[in-house]
């Protein structure tokens, strides 16, 4: 099982890439829809801020096996999020094609 430590470091590391990317897009394109990316910024950092809490809080503490299914449990959560975030900023790039 990875470390704790690590998974808390992929978390602020893919969050912060979504982030970077959707200003990107909003200073790069002239007629970018800055507000839908912003909402974007604004969805992924409440997740990041549940993913951590989340991190901080494990289910079942007395059980190995529950501990270990929760962290993964958060991993996968993690790129579900992430996807989901560049999928809205891939449709917003669309439209500007």
């Amino acid at each position: 099982m990875a470390s704790i430590r690590d998974l808390k470091k992929d978390i602020d590391y893919l969050v912060s890439m979504v982030v970077v990317d959707c200003f990107q897009y909003a200073n790069y394109f002239e007629n970018a829809d800055k507000e839908a990316a912003y909402k974007i910024v604004q969805n992924i950092m409440s997740k990041h801020a549940d993913l951590r809490r989340r991190i901080n809080h494990p289910d079942g503490k007395d059980n190995p096996k529950l501990v270990k299914k929760h962290y993964r449990k958060i991993g996968e959560d993690l790129l579900v999020v992430c996807d989901e975030a560049y999928a809205e900023l891939a449709q917003l790039v669309e439209k500007q094609n």
